[in-house]
């Protein structure tokens, strides 16, 4: 297993507001990526309109090798300045797992659910049942059954990122995960 070859959903900051500018770079190269995006309402020439923008600022998942993204980061650096989010114990870029970004997809995926994102500092629950959704839109999320402003919600965290909470989810809906 090479570290720098292989295939994993990296988290990476880009400053000044650049994210969808790094995405359409990422697309137009094939290489997989996600921005969480919301709704947001602005008044222009006096009416309300609705756009689609990132719900967290200088942040972009990418799903490619680690030298695939250190060679963007050394040719285009300049015009998309990019830096990895490390994981402070390990000292290394921190390696998102493909089944909790799916996870993480599916509930900020749906910019028209009232989705709640926390920085991780500020998400101070207290451990909550590891579970699976089994029906609505959230069906196959696997996340921690907690209680958030006064909701039951599934909360999918990317640790030492961010995390993301669902709309109020009905307890008919959930099932415990057991751990083997």
């Amino acid at each position: 297993m090479n570290e720098l070859t292989d295939i994993h959903w990296y988290a990476l900051r880009i400053t000044y507001g650049r994210e969808l500018a790094l995405q359409e770079y990422l697309n137009s190269e094939n290489i997989e990526n996600f921005i969480p995006m919301r709704y947001e309402y602005t008044v222009k020439a006096g009416r309300r309109v609705r756009k689609l923008v990132p719900a967290i600022h200088n942040l972009v998942f990418v799903r490619t090798s680690r030298s695939r993204i250190d060679a963007i980061k050394e040719t285009r650096g300049i015009l998309l300045p990019i830096r990895y989010i490390m994981d402070r114990e390990c000292h290394s870029p921190i390696v998102v797992p493909d089944s909790q970004m799916r996870s993480f997809m599916a509930v900020s995926g749906n910019y028209d659910q009232a989705v709640l994102y926390f920085e991780p500092s500020e998400l101070s629950i207290r451990k909550g049942t590891r579970v699976r959704i089994t029906g609505g839109i959230f069906a196959g999320v696997e996340g921690e059954f907690v209680r958030v402003r006064n909701d039951r919600r599934v909360v999918v965290s990317i640790e030492g990122v961010m995390a993301v909470a669902t709309t109020f989810v009905h307890p008919s809906f959930v099932e415990p995960i057991i751990e083997k």
